[in-house]
């Protein structure tokens, strides 16, 4: 095992990598920045390290810095949490030349993987299914004769995209080229690579994602679904386990194909490969992420597993501890996302300072949070504040438990509003409670506000 873990990230992530570490009984070190010195982490930590200014660029994604605090400290390893660092392939060769261990799949197989154009085309020959589009870059005469080809509406995505930035949907065809220019531009702007893709846009589509754990001993399993079809932006704002009223068989089916993809990339650690469902019933692979995932709590409710406690296991080179017939998916969970944004203005950010936090209780409920009274929230980093999770016997009772829980929630401070109320009312909405609402529902209800 580990001598100690540098924790390369921030907010709740941060805080619950440390808990882990802490019930593993490995010492654990924060980085921060200037903004951060407060945070709840730095007080947590055994120890913590300030590595730059309130500025991402200086502080989180400088990979120097975070390098240079491993060696300060003596951590042997370090977790990247999610954002950031994490799914950076040259971090992840810096620390491998450093002879520290990134908790996390190899760079090798974290470039294939994030390059989304190479992943698609590694799952096609995994036999993972994939929604008609190109399996390489194109230029834009190339671009749009395929998009005539396979009809629209359909998307365009930078190969080197993630986090549901550098996409964009075009519907009509006379403003396909100034789109597929213009997605080409921001990801440049964003990631550096201007290379995108373009593939068929399914408007009425559930997302679903399967969470993978791979050793390195040529062992992996998968963990049950999530559904993460609550989205705005590209942006998920709930998420639940299990999947609800999926097709029979599908849920295990995704499960195994997933697996396959990941023993075909060579994967190691926690990962989530994410499928588009349709109406018909089809589902369609679309991308892997290489780290934890915002929403992995869920997971965690319904199967009993500590998926952070895992990845560090398996980066120590640890044989999974599991086998597929031991993964058991119990009861129902719920993830809400509490943001400090501002519903009624178009989700503008909404940072300052909090003046009350009063966490909900009662049975079998979860918050993952990096907040206090009394803590600023900067207005340089995203604007999660906590994560809302729930466990109950069955999907309707996981709904009523978390609209209660969220009535207890209060966050309050000067300049500071939160996404608890508008999320309450999608809980609340008919197609949802149905589990018959696609990645149209806020959309709709948006719309619906202002209609």
């Amino acid at each position: 095992m580990f001598r100690k873990v540098l924790i390369a990230n921030r907010g709740e992530i941060a805080l619950r990598v440390a808990r882990a570490c802490r019930e593993l009984g490995i010492p654990s070190v924060a980085v921060h920045s200037v903004a951060d010195r407060d945070s709840a982490v730095v007080r947590f930590a055994d120890e913590s390290v300030q590595i730059g200014p309130a500025q991402p660029s200086r502080s989180y994604l400088d990979a120097s810095a975070v390098l240079q605090a491993a060696d300060q400290t003596g951590a042997d390893a370090v977790h990247p949490g999610y954002g950031f660092l994490s799914e950076d392939p040259d971090f992840a060769d810096a620390c491998r030349e450093a002879g520290i261990t990134l908790i996390g799949p190899r760079p090798e197989v974290m470039a294939t993987l994030g390059d989304k154009a190479a992943a698609r085309s590694l799952m096609a020959g995994a036999g993972l299914p994939l929604l008609p589009g190109s399996l390489d870059p194109l230029d834009t005469e190339q671009a749009r004769r395929l998009a005539e080809e396979i009809g629209f509406p359909v998307i365009v995505k930078a190969v080197a995209g993630g986090g549901g930035r550098g996409m964009t949907v075009v519907h009509d065809p006379d403003r396909f080229t100034d789109e597929f220019r213009r997605t080409q531009a921001t990801a440049q702007m964003l990631f550096g690579d201007g290379r995108v893709y373009v593939e068929k846009y399914l408007d009425k589509a559930r997302h679903v994602e399967i969470q993978v754990l791979c050793d390195g001993h040529g062992n992996a399993v998968h963990l049950g679904e999530r559904d993460c079809t609550v989205q705005r932006r590209h942006q998920k704002l709930i998420e639940e386990s299990p999947a609800p009223k999926l097709p029979d068989g599908m849920a295990e089916e995704m499960g195994r194909t997933a697996v396959a993809g990941a023993l075909a990339a060579g994967y190691t650690g926690a990962g989530t490969f994410e499928f588009l469902v349709d109406p018909a019933g089809g589902y369609y692979f679309m991308e892997v992420n290489c780290r934890i995932q915002v929403e992995h709590p869920v997971t965690e409710m319904v199967t009993g597993i500590d998926l952070v406690q895992e990845q560090i296991r398996i980066a120590a080179g640890q044989p999974l501890r599991i086998g597929q017939a031991d993964v058991r998916l119990r009861g129902a969970a719920i993830e809400c996302r509490i943001n400090a944004e501002d519903p009624d203005r178009a989700f503008a950010p909404a940072p300052g300072t909090i003046s009350t936090f009063e966490a909900p209780g009662g049975p079998f409920t979860r918050i993952d949070t990096h907040v206090y009274a009394g803590y600023t929230v900067p207005p340089n980093y995203d604007s999660l504040l906590a994560k809302l999770i729930v466990w109950a016997p069955d999907r309707d009772q996981a709904i009523a438990r978390m609209r209660r829980a969220l009535g207890e929630l209060r966050v309050e401070g000067r300049g500071i509003h939160t996404t608890a109320r508008f999320l309450d009312g999608v809980l609340s909405h008919s197609a949802f409670q149905t589990a018959h609402h696609t990645t149209s529902l806020i959309d709709e209800i948006l719309q619906s506000r202002t209609g």
